[in-house]
């Protein structure tokens, strides 16, 4: 079948095409060749890191096609929800929770990530 980082590679790079077809209104054949391509590499090997990659997209397969129907991610709450962890931890042993509050509060602001003008 090949080197096990061949095989990875392949399976990746067929992942890659499927999610190539987001915002490309894919039809329903295209998406059925591209995860069948794919659920083929990955269950056709011994590597247990493919079939668990598998076993982990056909979970989130809903998800995954509706990304490539609508191409809307929740990329940017993901990127809030970092920040405001980041500034919990950094903000621990803060006597007053109020006081972490408006540092999450601020540090996640448009402004603060900046999106306007500070004149």
């Amino acid at each position: 079948m090949g080197t096990p980082i061949t095989v990875a590679w392949n399976a990746e790079e067929d992942l890659l095409d499927l999610l190539a077809t987001a915002r490309t209104r894919p039809d329903r054949e295209q998406v059925r060749d591209l995860l069948y391509r794919f659920y083929r590499r990955c269950t056709d090997t011994d590597l247990p890191e493919l079939q668990r990659l598998a076993t982990t997209v056909e979970t989130w397969r809903p998800e995954i096609l509706a990304f490539l129907h609508t191409g809307i991610t929740n990329a940017g709450s993901e990127g809030t929800n970092r920040v405001i962890k980041t500034i919990a931890r950094d903000a621990y042993g803060f006597r007053n929770p109020g006081n972490q509050r408006v540092r999450t509060r601020c540090a996640t602001t448009r402004r603060a990530r900046g999106h306007l003008d500070a004149r």
